[in-house]
């Protein structure tokens, strides 16, 4: 299996960002030079030219006017000068939350600078073995896909000390050379990792890091927070960089940061996993002493509710804990077969989420009281994260969505161990999750489909987890070493450490892989997440050592189905990529500490919704034109705000604003400001709260919501099903010479390009087009021209495809933008010289309003024969108990709503006694269309009259947006 890879807005975003901070700088290929010319025949070097980084020629006062534009264009509040260091002058910072894809944001970003400006030496610096086998696996992940994009490719190696020659090809070869390089090779004391700073016999006597140093390398900092010792300032300084470009989610010393992508934006634009918690927490409630531990509480309509304990129970052959189902008035002490330690407890009283004994004490889910030892809470665990993983698993399996889980130890030897001659022994936790895997599959066989079942009984348990680790040189897994010496802290230079882990993602993704749990050290912070990891268990002593949101980090990534496609579309996204962590602690702490994490990383956001933030800030309007808003506006945006009680007296946001929100029943805006609407509402989003802090959900309260079989399979509802259930696809046949005269058209009445100063351009057509089209792209051709002002004379070498760029993002053939530009007016077409950047993006949007135009008026479905299974699509899921609203005529026993309106559309649909059945349409069911996936909300099947079903497929909204 292979992950595809495709243009994301926001990572745009955060490469076009850095690129821009550099406009005007003219482009070169490389400022040449020879390797130690002059030292005699001798020298290795003599007869090389190296190829340097083209010096930065835009003056400070002009790069700190671009880093402002970029910022003042992101709602950054812009830097008053440029943050220098002693390694040098530009430090540029982009924020990026975990799970986001910050290593293909820069990478992106390297193709991207050298495309502009011709940079071609790159140096990532990385604190970890880890986080430099992720960066190197994630250049071979991506290399088709910028292959693709950019028509070449990048020459990568990773620096080993104890082979330093790759240096020499870095520093002689043209193209992208991107050194890949971890702080402890460079950083250390010991013998090889000095050779860097050495005179060496293969280099004829030079010292490998002068010829870094004269490439003027670009160095990218990934996770710069953890190498900020004054060893390692010191280190790098001697790269002499032409700028460094700081990638994070969690800066500790601020530069000049020209992308800000946060937890909170990263959450609220689900672009990461939705998280929910199952704790487990030992109690003491005061002198119970019998163990007790409530496991899950089963709702239904058709039952009172039962609760699943596992308790101790009087056996021939000892006593053994067991899981019993028990009721209320169910005696405990009958149950163990009459333990002392049960006797006069009775269940009392059980609601959906706790369960109340006769001593007047209540257990929640997840509790767990009695005799109680850490291993028994580490069985526990072990047995509550396979539980999640399968629930999840039957759930995704008929998606093609494969299920991984992983257990993070702080000893390798509770996983393996080894005997005196070597070979590996199965350690306390490998032996428990095999135990407790085999019961919970057998448990909860009874729910399972008989594809699922198959799919389950076909891996072995001993096959389907896996122990990554370090490697000594014997083959055994280890413990990472673990440096503390001097500032820096980190794992060992260990070439082995996570080899598998690291190097087989998509393998692991794969259903043919049995590997579906996942054993590692808790020193795995970083440099490794997989994006199908849906269970994280912490098997370890609780300490401050590893943040919550590291260890939460290594599964937030959106997942991928067995296509390699990432599931991200945003109506189903927080339906699929859920995140539960089966904690050491209680869910209340975990959700706190996680909250509180989150809050202190965000805590820079602006948090009062005043005139003097709304003022000066640059939105768009409803065509794609950007405008800065006014004071007028902003006094107008801040008394909306108070008018409708959206903001305190100190003027932070209220949590009636986000509850109209959510219902959307937002007030309408005033006239003035209806044609920036959407940009002021994201404006006010940006605001921080502690309601924009990611909702963080109790696992342990959610219950299964199961089918009504008797709605399901009714005759109404199979004949509506029926007629719905068929797939289909689109097809949009619009006429080309159509939209070329309509874009030609908008094109001549709507392009417009304000001039920029010092900005000459020359315009660059690919040679691949057809004839036709070359004649075409030949007759446009834009010479090089001069600028003289002030007495300076600027020559731009600034390439651009205007063809191709406005091709890549309209998607329509070079041939077909050919032709739409030969067609427009020729003082329309010379405002690209003016500023060939606005030029592109304008051209892209008014195109693309035509081109959708086209879509809407020529597009057409075809049915194809396979359709919608019922049993796949009607799958019992959980939710959280106080979501939900019991109903009579669903297919379902409970319905879950998003919205007051959808609560009494469920009431009315209930009550009318010409409703029939209906459905919620699940997530999973859905029509394609240009423009992403769309779910209905609901099938109805309404009273048989005498001829016909009448059925009803709804929409409920709070608007007509």
């Amino acid at each position: 299996m292979k992950i595809r890879f495709k243009h994301q807005q926001y990572q745009l975003d955060a490469v076009k960002a850095v690129v821009d901070c550099f406009a005007s700088q003219p482009y070169s290929s490389g400022f040449r030079y020879t390797i130690d010319p002059g030292k005699g025949s001798s020298n290795l070097f003599e007869e090389y030219e190296g190829i340097r980084n083209y010096p930065i020629k835009l003056g400070e006062d002009e790069i700190l006017r671009n880093i402002q534009k970029v910022q003042k264009s992101q709602n950054l509040p812009p830097d008053s000068k440029l943050i220098k260091t002693p390694i040098c002058n530009i430090n540029l910072d982009v924020e990026m939350e975990t799970g986001t894809g910050k290593t293909y944001v820069y990478t992106r970003t390297i193709f991207e600078l050298h495309k502009r400006y011709g940079w071609s030496k790159f140096i990532i610096v990385v604190p970890s073995i880890a986080i430099r086998e992720g960066v190197a696996k994630s250049f071979e992940m991506t290399k088709e896909h910028f292959l693709e994009d950019y028509g070449i490719q990048a020459k990568t190696f990773i620096y080993d000390s104890k082979s330093p020659q790759n240096i020499k090809s870095f520093s002689i070869d043209g193209g992208i050379q991107v050194m890949i390089i971890n702080i402890q090779a460079f950083n250390a004391r010991g013998k090889d990792a000095r050779r860097i700073y050495e005179e060496l016999d293969e280099f004829e006597s030079r010292r490998p890091i002068d010829l870094i140093k004269a490439n003027n390398p670009i160095l990218i900092l990934d996770e710069p927070q953890k190498m900020e010792g004054k060893k390692t300032l010191e280190s790098l300084k001697e790269f002499n960089p032409l700028m460094i470009l700081r990638y994070s989610a969690t800066h500790k010393t601020k530069h000049n940061r020209v992308y800000r992508l946060d937890a909170i934006d990263a959450y609220n634009q689900k672009l990461v996993k939705k998280i929910t918690v199952k704790g487990i927490e030992a109690k003491n409630i005061g002198g119970l002493s019998p163990y007790i531990y409530l496991q899950d509480i089963e709702i239904s309509k058709s039952h009172p509710p039962i609760a699943k304990i596992e308790m101790e129970i009087k056996q021939k052959n000892g006593i053994k804990r067991q899981i019993r189902r028990v009721e209320r008035g169910s005696n405990l002490f009958e149950l163990s077969n009459e333990l002392q330690e049960y006797k006069g407890l009775i269940v009392t009283d059980i609601d959906h989420i706790s369960i109340e004994l006769s001593n007047g004490k209540r257990l929640n889910i997840s509790d767990v009281v009695g005799d109680v030892d850490e291993l028994i809470l580490r069985r526990i665990q072990i047995r509550e994260a396979i539980r999640s993983h399968i629930k999840r698993e039957r759930e995704l399996f008929y998606k093609g969505i494969k299920v991984l889980s992983l257990f993070f130890i702080d000893e390798v030897a509770k996983y393996r161990s080894y005997d005196d001659e070597g070979n590996p022994q199965k350690g306390e936790y490998a032996k428990i999750f095999e135990e407790e895997y085999i019961s919970a599959i057998n448990d909860m066989a009874s729910l399972f489909e008989d594809e699922y079942n198959s799919y389950i009984n076909s891996i072995d348990v001993t096959k389907t987890h896996n122990g990554y680790f370090s490697i000594d040189k014997k083959g055994r897994l280890v413990d990472p070493k673990i440096k503390r010496s001097g500032e820096e802290k980190g794992l060992s230079d260990d070439v082995n450490a996570y080899d598998l882990i690291l190097k087989d993602k998509e393998r692991l993704l794969s259903f043919s892989e049995p590997t579906r749990f996942i054993f590692s050290h808790s020193a795995l912070r970083e440099g490794w997440d997989n994006p199908n990891i849906f269970v994280i268990c912490t098997l370890k002593h609780s300490d401050n050592s590893v943040a919550r949101r590291q260890e939460v980090g290594r599964g937030m990534r959106l997942c991928v189905n067995r296509d390699g496609e990432r599931v991200d579309d945003k109506e189903v996204v927080h339906d699929i990529n859920i995140l539960t962590i089966v904690a050491n602690e209680s869910y209340k702490d975990f959700a706190k500490g996680l909250q509180s994490e989150i809050a202190n990383a965000v805590s820079d956001r602006p948090k009062i919704a005043n005139k003097e933030y709304f003022v000066g800030k640059v939105v768009h309007t409803k065509d794609g034109a950007s405008k800065i808003i006014t004071e007028n506006e902003a006094k107008i945006i801040e008394f909306y705000l108070i008018q409708n009680g959206y903001v305190d007296y100190d003027k932070h946001i209220t949590d009636r604003y986000y509850q109209a929100k959510e219902e959307d029943a937002l007030e309408p805006l005033p006239s003035e400001l209806k044609d920036i609407e959407e940009d002021i509402f994201n404006l006010i989003d940006s605001l921080y709260s502690d309601r924009q802090l990611p909702q963080i959900e109790n696992e342990s309260s959610k219950i299964v919501n199961s089918i009504n079989r008797d709605n399901l399979y009714k005759e109404e509802f199979l004949s509506l099903w029926n007629k719905i259930n068929q797939k289909a696809v689109y097809a949009v046949d619009f006429d080309s010479n159509e939209l070329i005269a309509q874009a030609i058209g908008a094109l001549n009445s709507e392009l417009r390009v304000s001039a920029i100063t010092y900005r000459i351009i020359t315009g660059e057509l690919d040679e691949s087009l057809d004839k036709e089209a070359l004649e075409m792209a030949n007759a446009m051709k834009i010479k090089d021209n001069t600028l003289q002002k002030d007495k300076l004379s600027i020559q731009s070498n600034i390439k651009y495809d205007l063809i191709g760029q406005i091709a890549q993002d309209t998607q329509l053939t070079r041939k077909t933008v050919a032709k739409i530009l030969m067609g427009i007016k020729r003082d329309i077409f010379a405002q690209f010289s003016k500023n060939p950047e606005n030029f592109i993006s304008e051209a892209v949007r008014i195109i693309n309003e035509q081109k959708a135009i086209s879509v809407i008026e020529h597009i057409s479905y075809d049915k194809q024969e396979d359709r919608y299974k019922l049993e796949d699509i009607f799958i019992p899921s959980e939710f959280d108990y106080k979501e939900l609203q019991e109903v009579k005529k669903h297919v379902f026993e409970y319905v879950a709503t998003d919205s007051k309106i959808e609560q009494e559309f469920v009431k009315d649909l209930d009550s009318a006694s010409e409703v029939v059945v209906y459905a919620k349409l699940p997530s999973s069911f859905f029509i394609p269309t240009p423009v992403g996936n769309y779910n209905p909300d609901w099938a109805i099947a309404f009273e048989k009259d005498s001829l016909k079903h009448i059925y009803f497929i709804a929409e409920t909204k709070g608007s007509i947006s």
